[in-house]
């Protein structure tokens, strides 16, 4: 079983259904986390959240997934993040964030970040994303980015999801300097075209491949939603057949989770992009960015990566 590490942020969620609001847990990362706990690995969350009730009743929730909290910390001041999720006609979601003060912005700040650190070089995986490093100061990234680089060094793997969001960076340059950064660090890259064509203008899956690839990343799999995703051989695979969509919350972050643990492993890396998009499919047809395991949820797998 593969030691898996995410760096991240864990939020509130706060979602309508049947028109109440319902509360959950969220955050790109995590929702990656969680379902790579879900496949079975053992997967820590390297964050931090606040000793207020709400930051307890997280701490409760990723338990109860599975995930290792070890590594995440403590502020003795700050508190967790919230998001409201709000959704049209056709389940594409819109945010609302109140994250300003969210402890997990100086997780690397706090006294035991030094141990988590320590203990976190010698995992298997290590999985971050371009928010990850949008919420965090410039040291905090400094201290990712090195984190990573000796992961790498050690013989691991460093996967990096490189999610934009817009309002998180003064200037698309300042993401574009960013995403470099973590994609020279990492072994696998998960970019999004729409995400590419926002930061750096980049509308064609072959050019944002050898992009990636020109940054020191080598295995690159783009996502191109509805269409499907670019594998690394340079094939496009087609998504599965169209699922309704309910709430389009979390299906990259599934994708790169069902990709992830498919290429953990050993499967192909087709078989595992038909993992990731088996799992992503799943996630759309339901409400939420982690919605609740049901008898149709695709954590267990053939050897082909199809649903058994």
């Amino acid at each position: 079983m593969s030691r898996i590490v995410c760096v991240g942020e864990g939020m509130l969620e706060l979602r309508q259904e049947d028109g109440e609001w319902r509360l959950g847990t969220g955050g790109d990362v995590l929702n990656t986390a969680i379902h790579l706990a879900r496949f079975g690995h053992d997967v820590a969350f390297l964050s931090a959240l606040g000793s207020d009730p709400f930051s307890d009743d997280l701490r409760q929730r990723w338990r109860a997934e599975g995930l290792d909290i070890s590594l995440t910390l403590t502020h003795p001041q700050r508190h967790c993040g919230l998001y409201a999720i709000s959704t049209d006609e056709h389940g594409e979601r819109s945010f609302t964030y109140w994250r300003e003060a969210s402890a997990a912005r100086e997780m690397f700040a706090l006294p035991p970040s030094a141990a988590a650190t320590r203990t976190a070089v010698s995992a298997d995986l290590l999985y971050f994303s371009l928010i990850t490093l949008a919420i965090l100061p410039p040291d905090g990234r400094a201290r990712l980015l090195e984190l990573a680089a000796v992961v790498r060094a050690n013989g691991g793997a460093v996967a990096f999801d490189g999610n934009y969001r817009e309002r998180l960076w003064d200037t698309s340059a300042e993401a574009a300097t960013a995403r470099d950064a973590a994609i020279a660090v990492a072994t696998i890259g998960l970019p999004t075209l729409s995400d590419e064509r926002e930061i750096s203008g980049s509308t064609e899956p072959g050019e944002i491949t050898r992009r990636w690839h020109g940054c020191g990343c080598g295995e690159v799999v783009v996502k191109l939603g509805d269409r499907g995703c670019l594998l690394p051989s340079g094939e496009i695979q087609a998504a599965p057949a169209s699922v309704r969509v309910l709430d389009s919350s979390g299906a990259g972050d599934a994708f790169n989770a069902g990709y992830l643990a498919g290429r953990m492993a050993g499967l192909s890396e087709t078989e595992a992009a038909l993992r990731g998009q088996c799992l992503a499919a799943w996630t759309l047809a339901r409400r939420g960015a982690i919605p609740p395991r049901d008898d149709a949820a695709p954590y267990r797998l053939s050897v082909t990566g199809a649903p058994e």
